[in-house]
């Protein structure tokens, strides 16, 4: 079975079992709307304001709620040792990261598009082409966070404090790209032109091919038993 075929399996498995369950999406998305909410009533003065402290109020709630949704995707596999029975399967361990990737992205996209329309309905941002800026900065971000989070998350699945092991271990590996959506998102809603916004997105795209090649890479070797 060659990687992509695999990888979609496996992705499949994941949507099929969060769409039963809605676990992930439910507990994470109410997390992150509660530190929208809590940082509107703190921070917010006016418009202007608004839109220099809007960008880390959005990042920082989806770096905090991506972990907790990859700490439960993770938490998942725990259970009856289902990643051992992954890693017998016949299909690459490649693509086991792979798919873990794609369909944690693909949940927390639905999590990024609520928490950037209630970042926008709380902090009064105008929409357009600043905002779909924002949007591109999150969703490339979140790109670059599940690829070093489902190699660390494979990681820390038998450890007891698998959430706090991953929250120490990821917060470091993702502050460059957390900074670079911030700023580059910032900049974006006071008007800058995608000239100046390329340095931000190049930084982001970097981060992603960086991580998802490396786990394409490690992640056989660092799961094995």
């Amino acid at each position: 079975m060659n990687l992509l075929r695999a990888a979609r399996l496996v992705a499949e498995k994941d949507l099929r079992v969060e769409w039963r369950t809605k676990e992930i999406v439910t507990t994470s998305a109410l997390f992150a709307a509660l530190v929208v909410f809590i940082a509107s009533l703190a921070f917010y003065l006016d418009p202007a304001h608004g839109r220099q402290i809007a960008p880390g109020v959005l990042f920082v709630a989806a770096a905090f709620s991506g972990v907790l949704a990859l700490g439960r995707a993770f938490a998942k596999e725990r259970e009856f040792d289902a990643l051992t029975g992954l890693r017998m399967s016949p299909i690459p361990r490649a693509a086991i990261y792979l798919g873990k990737v794609a369909a944690s992205f693909l949940l927390l996209a639905v999590i990024d598009l609520g928490l950037l329309a209630m970042t926008a309905l709380f902090f009064h941002l105008e929409p357009g082409l600043g905002l779909l800026h924002v949007l591109a900065f999150l969703l490339l971000s979140t790109a670059g966070f599940v690829s070093a989070g489902c190699l660390f998350g494979a990681l820390t699945v038998t450890t007891k404090a698998r959430d706090l092991v991953l929250s120490v271990v990821l917060f470091p590996l993702l502050a460059p790209a957390i900074l670079a959506g911030v700023v580059g998102s910032r900049e974006a809603l006071e008007g800058a032109p995608l000239a100046e916004l390329g340095s931000w997105y190049g930084l982001l795209a970097l981060f992603f091919a960086t991580f998802l090649s490396g786990g394409l890479w490690l992640f056989e070797i660092l799961t094995e038993e």
